[in-house]
C-alpha cells in the first residue's frame, strides 16, 4: 500500500468532501480516501492506494471535483 498525501483548497463541507472523495475513487489502484475537512482553507488529504499515483491523475480527478490541490 501507498499513501499519497495533498492539501485541497475550498472545501466546506461534508457535500465537498463526498464530491472530492468520489473523484479521487475513480482512479484505478485508489482504495481509501481520508479528507481531514479544515473550513474554507486548506484541508489534508490522504490517498491510500496499491501503488504510486500519477499526480497528474490526482489533480484532475481534484479539478473535476471543482477543487484545486495546492503546492
Amino acid at each position: 500500500m501507498t499513501m499519497t498525501d495533498i492539501l485541497v483548497r475550498g472545501m466546506t463541507c461534508g457535500h465537498c468532501v463526498s464530491a472530492v472523495t468520489e473523484e479521487l475513487k475513480t482512479i484505478d489502484g485508489v482504495q481509501e480516501v481520508q479528507i481531514d475537512l479544515h473550513e474554507g482553507g486548506d484541508s489534508p488529504v490522504v490517498i491510500t492506494s496499491d501503488g504510486e499515483l500519477d499526480p497528474d491523475a490526482v489533480a484532475s480527478a481534484v479539478d473535476e471535483a471543482g477543487y484545486e490541490i495546492v503546492g
